[in-house]
């Protein structure tokens, strides 16, 4: 029968796959963020992006699998387009209303945002068990996961701030010295 409806088990892993990132896609759909402020809304869509990952371990660990295995059957997914590129539209008009009432900076990449946001949530998660070894620190109870929210949730804001919070100019890059 898999080979019948997949063709083969590479079939059946990219169905799999294709279906978790289309569930991430349609509960990323039910937000209702153009209500908030903008700071609250992308506040909102940090907690949501890191609650998801954490109520579906199992889109974890499929994504894990992927990037060993170097996003190959992903690349052969004819509904690649379609299974990210929502979410990007969705910070793209978030962080024009921000720029629009002042409370964002100019010149953000909403795909490079998007990145921080679940590299955030997705590293923590991924990685909480050997973190927990290595830092003598239990990450994976729901006061460790809640300090490290807020903590993200402050970073991105800071991220997105229309200047840096000091005040002062950027530092520049070792480079740039």
């Amino acid at each position: 029968m898999l080979y019948y409806y997949f063709g083969s088990k590479e079939g059946l892993f990219r169905e799999v796959l294709e279906q978790c990132y289309l569930q991430l896609q349609r509960a990323e759909r039910s937000l209702r963020l153009d209500d908030l402020p903008p700071r609250d809304a992308l506040a909102a869509f940090c907690r949501f992006v890191w609650r998801y990952y954490t109520e579906h371990p199992e889109f974890i660990g499929l994504v894990n699998t992927e990037n060993l295995h170097q996003a190959r059957h992903l690349r052969k997914s004819p509904r690649i387009a379609e299974l990210v590129s929502p979410v990007v539209g969705l910070l793209e008009s978030l962080l024009r209303r921000g720029q629009q009432d002042g409370s964002f900076r100019g010149g953000i990449d909403p795909v490079d945002l998007y990145i921080a946001i679940a590299a955030l949530g997705y590293f923590y998660l991924s990685n909480q068990h050997t973190l927990s070894a290595v830092l003598a620190r239990d990450l994976r109870t729901a006061a460790s996961r809640d300090a490290h929210w807020a903590a993200s949730e402050a970073m991105i804001l800071r991220f997105v701030a229309p200047a840096p919070l000091s005040g002062r100019a950027e530092p520049p890059l070792e480079s740039d010295k």
